[in-house]
């Protein structure tokens, strides 16, 4: 072994050893914030359940939410816009007051029945935790968009239990199109381990599954396509709907801890006006039903209204849950039509509207072959693909870049949230050629 070979072993050795501690000290810290967040989720849906009548303070919930966030968390209210952010062009530390404010953010919210999710909590929390490393190791500028990354990827690991889809999730959440493989060793062992951490926890997942997948056929990859292609809209407007209400409601109410209580105020009368307490929370137990039995083919658009409207409107938790709920109903609703077992659609839902709305493709791939086996893959991977596809450059964080285009000329790194706003300026620039002749 020459001199030169010798050199580039050392470097790889070094390099390896220096993430795998930090990954692994990243991983003890977002998967045991996960798994406590998790048990605190648990304990806040089973009292809501045994106490009804929780669903009607909902509006003053989001009233304390919308005020602690307004006068303690006016820096870190952006969320996973805010780490997404930080990666592409590091400005300073993210304070580690993310964690608590979104952790108890979102409690409160499951706890009084808005419709809301957990990965966004999950995943601030990761960020967060992992970039006060930054400050103890003073690691670079560089360094640090890996540390963040790392975070991401062990937060999302570890409240769903895909170290794989987890690891890529990191990477791919960033800009569409395009990933940074320099922070490919540092996401999968952050993934891997912070998953193990929250087993070692006592943490369990709940378990999916899909009895039997039917050989790919012909007639089954056309008719995953037009599902594909369903799912990708569906995310889209899920996206475009929830940041349109967020804007307008900014317009409309200038104090923004009234937002939220506007909101909970819709929400906790729809729940009990039409017993719609199956659109709230997580909804896991309909999520379960969409694999085993059909179910109301409204649910889907139901979840989605619900969703909304809790997002919307400022409460605090995370998109991707309910979309798994929306993509597992819409998928039990299509398979009638499309002459497609109702598990398996429910199963490609479940991921295919989450990779549509994320902009995800590559991980909720692997979250499904993770979750239902690797026979779901081929299945898997066309209505993710698809779905991506359809979704357009939109998506539920609007700092996610574009790295390259889908199937139309945009400008390389904006933010989806600028992109309306280019394309307008672009409408206004063109030539007005309709008096030429």
């Amino acid at each position: 072994m020459n001199s030169a070979n010798r050199s580039e072993l050392v470097d790889a050795l070094g390099h390896a050893a220096k993430w795998l501690a930090i990954a692994v000290a990243v991983a003890l810290l977002a998967g045991t914030a996960s798994a406590f967040f998790l048990f605190a989720l648990q304990w806040a849906t089973d009292v809501r359940s045994s106490h009804r009548w929780l669903i009607g303070l909902l509006p003053l919930a989001g009233l304390a939410v919308g005020w602690l966030y307004l006068h303690f968390g006016q820096k870190v209210e952006a969320g996973n816009n805010l780490l997404i952010d930080e990666i592409h062009d590091p400005q300073k530390i993210v304070p580690l007051r993310m964690a608590p404010l979104v952790l108890g953010g979102t409690v409160v919210s499951h706890l009084f029945g808005a419709s809301v999710g957990r990965e966004g909590t999950a995943v601030q929390m990761g960020g967060a935790l992992a970039d006060q490393l930054t400050h103890l190791l003073k690691l670079p500028a560089a360094d640090r968009r890996i540390i963040l990354m790392a975070g991401i990827s062990a937060g999302f690991s570890s409240v769903f239990g895909t170290p794989l889809a987890g690891a890529v999730f990191g990477l791919e959440v960033l800009a569409i199109g395009r990933m940074r493989y320099d922070a490919l060793l540092p996401c999968m062992l952050a993934a891997i381990v912070a998953d193990q951490v929250g087993l070692l926890w006592g943490v369990q997942h709940v378990h999916y599954a899909i009895p039997a997948i039917p050989a790919v056929s012909a007639c089954g990859l056309a008719g995953v396509a037009v599902a594909g292609a369903a799912f990708g809209l569906v995310g889209r407007l899920f996206a475009g709907f929830t940041h349109a209400l967020a804007a307008r409601l900014k317009r409309l109410i200038a104090y923004a801890p009234l937002r939220p209580l506007v909101g909970g105020a819709v929400v906790a009368a729809a729940v009990w006006l039409f017993t719609a307490d199956r659109y709230i929370g997580l909804g896991i137990p309909t999520i379960v039903d969409a694999f085993r039995q059909p179910v109301a083919p409204y649910d889907f658009a139901a979840k989605f209204a619900f969703t909304v409207v809790s997002l919307g409107s400022g409460f605090k938790g995370g998109e991707v849950t309910p979309l798994f709920y929306i993509g597992a109903t819409l998928g039990n609703a299509l398979a009638p039509i499309l002459h497609l077992p109702f598990p398996l659609l429910a199963g490609l839902g479940f991921v295919a509207v989450f990779a549509g709305a994320a902009n995800a493709p590559i991980a909720s791939t692997l979250m499904a072959i993770e979750l239902f086996g690797a026979e779901v893959g081929i299945y898997a991977m066309l209505a993710c693909v698809v779905s991506y596809l359809f979704s357009g450059h939109t998506g539920i964080y609007r700092s996610q870049r574009i790295g390259q285009s889908k199937h139309r000329a945009v400008p390389e790194g904006i933010k989806l949230g600028e992109l309306s706003a280019n394309d307008e300026r672009q409408r206004n620039q063109a030539p007005d050629l309709s008096l030429s002749n």
